[in-house]
């Protein structure tokens, strides 16, 4: 057995512009892996391709180009024109969404919502069989048997994304795909989520795809953290390796930006404030996509793509001049 769960090799999600010959490149070349049993966090800002390579690996959009392989079979290879049938997946992979509002039919109760799924792949053989599983899933996450018969919108926000969770736990899955689960709930009602979230890693041995935005709801739960900028991965290393040791410019600004709890830390860390906007996917610039927000951009950041290369044991990074990103002091402490 392979100690890799989930193998990502040059992952592209490309989307055609309507009216135009041009593409949004949503995930350009992304490569990463996810051992079994652990979590890996992916962060970066609004609309740098997160929920998209989720997406793309579990083939609810299928990839443009590259390669994705699961437990050693091969999902999709673009070079050699495999597209295996997913229905057998969609049992050992399944996925929690950002929005618990959106992602439940307003028109099926609880106790449907989460029966779906036991339908579809016939896990249960009986009427009483199917309610006990409810029951139990509902229980799993913190909501009780009363709570099957209600509709969606009955519930609070947390309350919801519980239920998302459930009917992903109902076929037993192997690998979630949680695509920022907690940035529409309140905070502490994210912390409650979260904890949840490593009960049941224990308690089921799943593996984790954790998608969000908050470096700190990420380093907190991950095991390993990506970085990606406008669809490309630039660092990638363990979470106190990343927190501690970052090497690429933009990951530096991104811890900086966590906010620290004690007044006296958060007065001496240095704050590092990136330039202008994000290039738009359509036209991304040449060379280093991060270059037009870089303090130490040059002509070779413009003319060649950086390489995502190892630098030191399991972390990687896609910088030219790591050297001088090596030298900033963001003085920020490790989020908690």
């Amino acid at each position: 057995m392979s100690d890799k769960l989930l193998d990502i090799k040059g992952l592209k999600q490309y989307f055609p512009v309507a009216g135009s010959k041009k593409v949004v490149k949503a995930v350009d070349d992304v490569s990463f892996y996810i051992k079994r049993g652990e979590t890996f966090g992916l962060v970066g800002e609004s609309g740098c391709g997160k929920t998209t390579t989720g997406r793309s690996i579990l083939r609810l959009i299928e990839p443009t180009a590259g390669r994705i392989e699961y437990d050693g079979q091969v999902l999709f290879d673009s070079e050699k024109k495999i597209k295996a049938d997913m229905l057998p997946y969609r049992r050992k992979m399944q996925i929690v969404f950002q929005d618990p509002y959106a992602s439940l039919d307003p028109r099926m109760t609880v106790g449907d919502i989460i029966g779906e799924a036991l339908d579809i792949h016939k896990l249960c053989a009986d009427k009483q069989e199917r309610r006990d599983r409810i029951i139990e899933l509902l229980s799993r996450v913190g909501l009780n048997s009363e709570h099957a018969n209600r509709y969606p919108h009955e519930f609070s926000g947390g309350q919801r994304q519980r239920v998302g969770i459930a009917r992903a736990l109902a076929v037993d899955p192997e690998f979630i795909v949680c695509d920022e689960p907690v940035s529409a709930l309140d905070v502490s009602i994210q912390a409650q989520v979260v904890n949840m979230f490593e009960e049941l890693q224990e308690a089921l041995h799943l593996t984790y795809l954790f998608i969000a935005h908050d470096l700190s709801v990420v380093n907190h739960i991950s095991d390993r953290i990506g970085v990606m900028y406008l669809g490309h991965m630039v660092e990638l290393a363990e979470s106190e390796e990343l927190i501690f040791h970052s090497a690429h410019p933009y990951t530096q600004s991104l811890i900086s930006a966590v906010p620290v709890a004690d007044p006296n830390t958060a007065r001496s860390s240095k704050r590092i404030i990136l330039q202008g906007d994000v290039p738009s996917p359509v036209d991304p610039p040449s060379g280093c996509a991060f270059r037009t927000r870089c303090p130490y951009a040059d002509e070779k950041c413009a003319s060649e793509t950086p390489e995502f290369k190892e630098i030191s044991a399991g972390h990687f990074c896609a910088c030219h001049h790591l050297d001088k990103a090596s030298k900033a002091e963001t003085g920020s402490p490790k989020p908690v």
